[in-house]
C-alpha cells in the first residue's frame, strides 16, 4: 500500500511516499514460503518417522533444493514466490490460451458483450435507463464502472500555489469518493495515442480558409505532414461502483442495473463537483460504443485513424463486440495485438524522499515513446486500515525484538518503516481516508525493435522520476487488461 503525504510548509509543496514494507505473512516468509516450509516440515517428519534419521540424510540434495527455493530471490522474488506464477503461464501455454483469436460466428452475440481475452471475456458494457452514459458491468468482482474523459491545464506551467491547490483538491476529491464506502476502486488513466489528424483538418475546415495567400497552402501543407505525425494526450477516470457494499441503495432505487445505475449517477456527480476544484474539467461520461472505442484503440492504436473520421463532434464510436483484439499472442515479458507490441511494468517503489508534485512529467513526456500509465486507488474502511495498522506495528516491534534477543545490530529499515506506520496512523485518526496504490505503465510500439527502444527510453525516465519499475514476467495479458483499459479491475 502507499499513503502519499503532501507537505504544506513555507516552501513549495512537496511530496513523499511511505517505504513499501517487503515483510511476509509470518516470520518474513510470504504465502508461497510459508506453504512450502509447511509441507517440507510434514515431509521430513514423515521420513523421520518411517526411515529416521539416516533416511532423511540420503535426501540432504532435496531439503537443499527446498531452501535455495525459500531464500534465494529473483527480480525481487523468491523462487517459491516464482511457482504459482509459472505455472499458471505454463498451464496456460499447454491449454492453448497464449493465442487469442476473435473467430467470425453465426451465432447470435449477447447484447453488450465486450468480447476481450482473459479474465474480461465477461464483461458486458450497458446504458443508463436516462441515456446519459454508459457502464461496464463486472459480475465476477460485482462492480459498476462509468469512464469520464478529464482535460486540465499544463501542470508544469502552473504557478506553485495553484499546483498544491490542484493536489491538495484531488486529495478531498478522493476522500469524498472513499468516505462514501460504494466505490470499490478509482482509476486514473493517462495515455498517448497515434493522431490521424482528422480533429484538426476537421478545424482547419470550419475555421480556416485554404485560399488566403500565402498562409492558406503552407498551412494545409503543414497539416498533410505533421497531423498524423502528433501524439495527443488522452485522461480518462474511471468509477467503479461496489454492488455488494451499496447493495441497500441500489435496493432502494428499484434494484438490479436500474438502481445500480441510479446510485453510480448520484457518484458521478459528486465527482464532476469535486475535480473542478482540483483543476480538472470533465469532458462527460463515455456512452457504451465509446468506452468500447477506447477499449479497441488501446489494443489496436492503428484503429483510431478510422474511429476518428468516423467519430461525430470528436467522440470515436465503437460497437462493443468489436471492442476487443483480433489476436493476441502473449509471451513472457510482453504481448503482440493487432497492431502493436506491448509491455506492462509495474511501479514497484514512488519516491521515497521529498519531490515536487509534478514528478511525474519526465515520464510522461518521454518523447517518442507511446505508454499508457494507470494509477488505481482502491479505498479502505477505517476500521480495517486501522487493524491492518496495529497488526504492522505488532509485526515491526516483534522482529525488532527477537533481533535484539539474539544480539543483532538495529535495523534502520525498521525504524523508517515503523515511522511511516506511526504517521499513517495519525493520519487516520484525524480522519483522512485510507487508499492503496497501485501503478501500471504499458510501454507500446510497432515492431519489437522499437518495443524495446522504447522501453529503454522509459526505464531511463522512471530513475529520474525517482520509481522503480518492474518489468512483469508470465503476467503481461492480465498486465495489459489493468493497465491499459479504462475498467478499473484489481
Amino acid at each position: 500500500m502507499h499513503h502519499p503525504d503532501l507537505s504544506t510548509s513555507d516552501g513549495p509543496a512537496t511530496v513523499k511516499f511511505p517505504h513499501r514494507s517487503r515483510r511476509g505473512v509470518l516470520l518474513g516468509l510470504s504465502v508461497a514460503q510459508l506453504v512450502v516450509v509447511t509441507l517440507t516440515g510434514l515431509l521430513l517428519l514423515g521420513v523421520l518417522m518411517q526411515s529416521g534419521v539416516t533416511g532423511a540424510l540420503k535426501l540432504i540434495p532435496l531439503w537443499a533444493v527446498i531452501l535455495a527455493a525459500v531464500f534465494i530471490r529473483h527480480r525481487g522474488r523468491s523462487l517459491a514466490d516464482w511457482a504459482p506464477i509459472a505455472l499458471r503461464y505454463a498451464l496456460r501455454r499447454f491449454k492453448g490460451q497464449l493465442i487469442w483469436l476473435a473467430r467470425p460466428s453465426r451465432r447470435p452475440r449477447r447484447e453488450g458483450l465486450l468480447h476481450l481475452p482473459g479474465t474480461a471475456a465477461s464483461l458486458r458494457v450497458a446504458t443508463s435507463p436516462n441515456g446519459q452514459f454508459g457502464a461496464v458491468h463486472d459480475p465476477h468482482h460485482g462492480t459498476l464502472t462509468a469512464v469520464v474523459k478529464v482535460s486540465s491545464r499544463a501542470f508544469a506551467l502552473l504557478d506553485p500555489a495553484t499546483q498544491a491547490s490542484n493536489v491538495a483538491g484531488w486529495g478531498r476529491t478522493l476522500a469524498a469518493l472513499s468516505r462514501t464506502g460504494h466505490i470499490a476502486r478509482v482509476q486514473v488513466l493517462e495515455r498517448t495515442v497515434p493522431d490521424s489528424g482528422d480533429a484538426l483538418n476537421r478545424y482547419w475546415s470550419e475555421n480556416g480558409n485554404a485560399d488566403t495567400h500565402l498562409a492558406g497552402p503552407i498551412y494545409s501543407e503543414l497539416l498533410a505532414a505533421a497531423g498524423p505525425a502528433a501524439a495527443p494526450h488522452e485522461a480518462y477516470v474511471a468509477l467503479a461502483l461496489d454492488l455488494k457494499a451499496a447493495r441497500r441503495l441500489i435496493n432502494q432505487a428499484g434494484g438490479g442495473l436500474t438502481g445500480s445505475f441510479a446510485v453510480l449517477s448520484q457518484l458521478t456527480s459528486t465527482f464532476d463537483q469535486a475535480a473542478r476544484n482540483s483543476g480538472l474539467m470533465p469532458g462527460g461520461w463515455l456512452g457504451a460504443s465509446e468506452i468500447a472505442a477506447v477499449i479497441r484503440t488501446a489494443y489496436d492504436p492503428k484503429a483510431s485513424a478510422a474511429l476518428d473520421q468516423w467519430s461525430e463532434a470528436g467522440r470515436p464510436q465503437a460497437a462493443p463486440s468489436a471492442a476487443g483484439p483480433v489476436v493476441l499472442v502473449e509471451k513472457a515479458d510482453r504481448i503482440q495485438t493487432d497492431s502493436a507490441r506491448h509491455a506492462t511494468y509495474w511501479i514497484e517503489n514512488w519516491p521515497r524522499i521529498e519531490t515536487s508534485p509534478g514528478f511525474l512529467h519526465q515520464l510522461l513526456f518521454t518523447s517518442g515513446v507511446r505508454r499508457t500509465l494507470s494509477l488505481t486507488y482502491a479505498p479502505k474502511g477505517l476500521d480495517a486500515a486501522l487493524k491492518d495498522v496495529q497488526r504492522k506495528k505488532a509485526t515491526v516491534i516483534a522482529d525488532a525484538a527477537e533481533r535484539q534477543r539474539k544480539g543483532q545490530v538495529d535495523s534502520e529499515e525498521d525504524s523508517v518503516e515503523y515511522t511511516d506506520i506511526k504517521a499513517r496512523e495519525r493520519q487516520l485518526i484525524a480522519g483522512h481516508a485510507d487508499v492503496a496504490l497501485t501503478g501500471l505503465l504499458t510501454v507500446s510500439a510497432d515492431t519489437d525493435d522499437e518495443l524495446n527502444s522504447a522501453c529503454a527510453a522509459i526505464e531511463t525516465a522512471a530513475v529520474s522520476a525517482l520509481l522503480d519499475l518492474r518489468l512483469l514476467t508470465w503476467q503481461q495479458a492480465e498486465a495489459f487488461t489493468g493497465a491499459a483499459l479504462p475498467l478499473a479491475r484489481p
